[in-house]
């Protein structure tokens, strides 16, 4: 049965790691008996420029260029590690860069998608960060900056995000119910599916006198690591072995 794959939070860092390894390994086996594979955002832990993160990720680039070689279509969403994966990563590797949110149709069912941070609205100094960092000037300026100082502008934010983070509600860093009902009503859908949160989970609602549901994909760890299977008979969290 003809089906898609869901994964989002991969988190891959430039180093060598075992999640590297166990993605290459699921794009050349599962990945390939997909009719296509969704990244909803947060596949590398960081990347300044296509520059840089094409040379960092050599293995990635060609692992996934294999795939849609093959015949699997990929679609990535940015995230808010890899908001700056740009065209030349799409042409490099034969992804599709997705708008975010975006509907797309699986097993029938019209399907809200995304990497799921700008429905994070409690976060109200994350969001002002988003609406700068998303900025297409700013991205340009930035990408005009000699590598080394991109590098050390992007670990210095890392680094006080990661702190800012300890002095957070948890909630604070969750969606927003409202905004998760008003997405659900804007687009019509009945389902959606995001990462970013960590909080891997199926939620149920009433919208508009509609059943939705919503799934929140699992980030990759090296003790589990999982996607999102979806055909006609519907929805099924698998293992990555």
């Amino acid at each position: 049965m003809s089906h898609a794959l869901f994964i989002s939070d991969l988190h891959l860092p430039p180093a060598a790691s075992p999640l590297r390894d166990r993605f290459a390994q699921f794009l050349a086996g599962p990945a390939r008996a997909a009719s296509a594979l969704y990244i909803l955002g947060d596949l590398f832990e960081v990347w300044i420029g296509d520059d840089a993160g094409l040379a960092e990720y050599g293995v990635e680039r060609a692992c996934l260029r294999a795939l849609t070689g093959a015949g699997v279509p990929v679609y990535f969403q940015h995230g808010n590690r890899d908001f700056l994966v740009g065209t030349q990563f799409a042409a490099a590797t034969g992804v599709q860069v997705l708008a975010d949110p975006v509907t797309v149709t699986l097993g029938g069912v019209p399907t809200l998608i995304s990497h799921g941070d700008l429905w994070c609205t409690d976060d109200k100094g994350y969001q002002r960060w988003r609406r700068f960092a998303h900025n297409k000037g700013v991205q340009a300026v930035y990408g005009a900056l000699p590598r080394s100082w991109r590098e050390r502008f992007a670990g210095t934010v890392r680094a006080r995000s990661d702190a800012g983070k300890q002095y957070k509600p948890g909630d604070i860093m969750d969606v927003n119910d409202s905004a998760i009902r008003q997405a659900f009503s804007a687009h019509g859908v009945t389902r959606m599916i995001h990462g970013h949160t960590h909080r891997p989970a199926t939620h149920d609602y009433t919208i508009d006198g509609r059943a939705c549901q919503r799934y929140v994909l699992a980030d990759w760890r090296p003790q589990q690591c999982e996607a999102l299977r979806i055909d006609e008979s519907g929805v099924q969290r698998v293992p990555i072995a």
